[in-house]
């Protein structure tokens, strides 16, 4: 088939892609940002560039495609908008799709149970479904609680909990039952429906058939990690404060944690079974997909996580004017661009920041403090750095091999900053040049250049001067 696939570069869209490949189906991708894909091994994929938000993007990317899969989701990228970004965005894309031709949406979306007294999260789920419903083209909804795998935000919270916390003083929402399902289990269903006519035009609840408790899925990941828990529940913690609990121990940032934690207080369990009968796929148990993950993640071997959304809020920081506050440092090298930029590009993670490392991790953990990601991320395993890539409270924007890393800031800042490397080669050595420019808020935006302004002489310039002094003795 001829298939359109959104949110290739995220955590679910990442592992579907190869399969469908696999299964000879000619795939088309739709991204915000195609050298997020860099790194990806597809061959013979066609990849446009396009944005949900932004209808007129959309036609091209749609035009002969027979079935869409949608797994755009707004909760990592857009804070307390996420559900109304999620509706607008689903809704274009049904309008394109309809003009298109398309003859089948797929959509991966929440349990629960429509009526109840579902979360924001949750209910935002089944409401982006309704919205890619409203052309009338038939659509596949599956609906999913937990999904176990490695680089799942869901499994990384229970992960970390188990991890750091051999005992916990947990709510009462840790006795909402749970039907969790593996990473496996899902791109499964999510490739069998396009087989399967019976799915066409039907929601449908997809589990291992196996439910638990949230204080079991603890207990049992502590089993399989082969650590002790013991788990005590009181009345007194509230969703809101539950998360910022979760904030401090795990390496999810509040504005994710948030919506996750909240839709813990509802039972997540499949009701409809029915695609079990359709589609037949091994069974896998919660213990098994956890061995599963926790092998993946030990070998380093991570297709794709969370972290691969850009958790930055810099579209409501950003603050046009004429120019931006710069400080620039520039130094000459004696090692060739090459070596220099090699140098460069293993900043951050288990390397640290060359110079001034305590500090560094003195402003993550305040940005953790406040709810950003901190340095919780750390960095790819890979040594070679691409666009879109997580890197400690950064993420790569733009880069050119032996040339240039340009960074954007995902910290909570008051404003939009980057921190741009140059290297340019001269006859013999070459230049770097250190920027960090700033878009700051009106008030207080420039009271935080200024106040920090101090110390740019010890931390840039000894940054500078530390990657010349690392690439000239390498």
């Amino acid at each position: 088939m001829k298939i359109l696939v959104t949110g290739a570069t995220g955590y679910i869209g990442g592992r579907l892609v190869p399969l469908l490949l696999e299964a000879g189906h000619s795939v088309r991708l739709l991204v915000r940002e195609p050298r997020k894909l860099a790194r990806r091994q597809w061959l013979g994929v066609e990849v446009l560039r396009g944005d949900v938000l932004k209808p007129e993007t959309l036609d091209d990317a749609l035009r002969d495609a027979e079935v869409a899969y949608y797994l755009v989701h707004s909760l990592a990228t857009s804070g307390e908008n996420f559900a109304a970004l999620d509706k607008v965005a689903a809704t274009n894309f049904a309008l394109a799709a309809k003009k298109a031709g398309v003859k089948r949406i797929i959509y991966l979306g929440g349990l629960g149970i429509t009526g109840t007294d579902l979360s924001e999260h949750l209910r935002s789920r089944h409401q982006t479904g309704e919205a890619l419903r409203c052309t009338g083209i038939p659509v596949t909804e599956l609906r999913a609680a937990i999904i176990v795998g490695s680089g799942s935000a869901s499994f990384l919270i229970i992960y970390d909990l188990v991890k750091k916390l051999p005992f916990m003083i947990c709510p009462r929402w840790v006795r909402s039952k749970c039907e969790p399902i593996s990473i496996r289990q899902v791109i499964a269903y999510l490739v069998g429906v396009l087989t399967e006519p019976r799915t066409v035009g039907e929601t449908l609840e997809i589990g291992s058939g196996e439910i638990l408790t949230y204080q079991e899925l603890m207990e049992q990941c502590a089993e399989v990690m082969g650590r002790k828990l013991w788990i005590v529940t009181v009345p007194v913690l509230t969703p809101r404060f539950s998360s910022y609990w979760l904030n401090l121990v795990t390496r999810v940032p509040i504005s994710l944690a948030r919506p996750l934690v909240e839709g813990l207080r509802n039972d997540v369990v499949c009701v409809d079974r029915r695609i079990r009968d359709w589609i037949k796929i091994p069974a896998i148990s919660y213990k098994e997909a956890v061995g599963l993950a926790l092998t993946k993640m030990n070998a380093h071997d991570v297709e794709s996580s969370w972290t691969d959304a850009n958790t930055s809020r810099a579209g409501k920081q950003e603050v046009p004017i004429s120019e931006p506050l710069l400080d620039e440092r520039i130094g000459t090298c004696k090692a060739d661009a090459e070596k220099l930029f090699s140098v460069i590009e293993q900043i951050g993670g288990e390397t640290g920041w060359y110079h001034a490392d305590w500090l560094w991790r003195l402003r993550a953990s305040i940005d953790w403090l406040i709810g950003g990601v901190g340095m919780r991320r750390g960095r790819p395993d890979s040594k070679k750095l691409e666009v879109g890539d997580p890197l400690d409270f950064w993420r790569v924007e733009d880069i050119e091999k032996g040339k240039r890393l340009v960074l954007r800031a995902e910290m909570r800042l008051p404003g939009t900053a980057r921190l741009i490397f140059n290297v340019e080669e001269l006859g013999q050595g070459c230049r770097l040049k250190v920027v960090a420019h700033f878009w700051p808020t009106p008030f207080w935006g420039k009271l935080y250049w200024y106040s920090v302004l101090p110390l740019h002489d010890y931390i840039f310039e000894g940054l500078l001067q530390s990657l010349i002094r690392n690439a000239e003795t390498e």
